[in-house]
């Protein structure tokens, strides 16, 4: 099963009535699309507005696309920038504020699904008191924050040593960039950040970068953030552009091929999180195996 959205189709509505002032939200992945393990909206708040101080009983990360919002996080908020991600935990109180002019645009994640009933949000009014904080990811207690620049994703940049005053958090294999077929990997919220019960990470494909066709035990969606990208799904073939949103769900077989000539990144979502074996399955290794027993046979 898989899922397309074209960009042209989302629509942002206002969201949390009664609790925020100024926001408005478009759920991309639900039940909806077919998703049981997530739920992933395109999120925008005006200047002025907010989302009150609230919890709730699954977990919720964010990557900032455009604009300043301020994240209020128990009790203190930090003004964020594009590029800053990070993971709002189970039962955390927190709370959105508009940035000082235009517009913020973040893409939410949302894991397990949000429940329909009974109520697993709980508002408990405006915060009352914020005490601002740089975005500081250097600091320990930022544990839950990250910021990616685009260098963090270039591979040639990383091929040097970083000093002990670099301005991004300490390297190291859990910070590292992967680099495979093309393909360029930089894990954003994972259990680094104290993720639990999902991942984002920013995917970039070099020209002729490809992911053969393979299925996971887990749902991916994928939020087109630059370039375009040949996808196939369950047999059905689509040009991914700039705003589309795709998902593929358990046991989906799926391929990605950049024939564009150009770079293409996109933001990834999984749930629940990777195995620690046999999360990809791949069906060129079962076709080989097949053929194998074939001519013993």
């Amino acid at each position: 099963m898989h899922h397309f959205i074209c960009a042209g189709d989302i629509r942002l509505v206002p969201e949390y009535a009664g609790n925020s002032i100024s926001f408005t939200r478009c759920s991309v992945v639900d039940a909806a699309a077919g998703s049981v393990h997530m739920g992933v909206g395109m999120c925008e708040l005006a200047a002025g507005g907010r989302i009150d101080s609230h919890l709730h009983s699954f977990e919720e990360s964010f990557y900032v696309v455009e604009g300043n919002p301020i994240l209020v996080i128990d009790g203190r908020g930090y003004p964020l920038v594009p590029g800053a991600c990070g993971l709002i935990p189970v039962g955390v109180e927190h709370a959105w504020l508009g940035p000082a002019q235009g517009k913020a645009k973040w893409i939410d994640m949302l894991a397990p699904q949000p429940r329909v009933s009974p109520a697993d949000t709980f508002f408990l009014g405006p915060p009352a008191k914020v005490e601002m904080m740089d975005l500081d990811i250097r600091d320990p207690r930022s544990r839950n924050l990250f910021r990616m620049v685009d260098s963090d994703i270039v591979l040639d940049n990383l091929k040097k040593g970083a000093g002990v005053n670099a301005p991004t958090v300490s390297a190291s294999m859990s910070t590292a960039l992967l680099a495979y077929s093309g393909i360029a990997l930089k894990m954003l919220v994972d259990q680094r950040l104290d993720a639990q019960l999902h991942t984002i990470f920013m995917v970039e494909y070099q020209p002729g970068g490809v992911a053969q066709p393979h299925d996971h035990p887990m749902e991916e969606s994928y939020i087109i953030l630059d370039g375009e990208v040949e996808a196939v799904a369950d047999d059905k073939r689509y040009t991914l552009k700039v705003g589309d949103v795709f998902w593929t769900g358990v046991g989906c077989i799926h391929a990605f091929y950049n024939t564009s000539g150009k770079t293409v990144r996109w933001l990834e979502t999984q749930s629940p999180q990777l195995p620690a074996r046999h999360g990809y399955r791949f069906n060129r290794d079962w076709d080989y195996l097949a053929e194998k027993l074939a001519k013993k046979g």
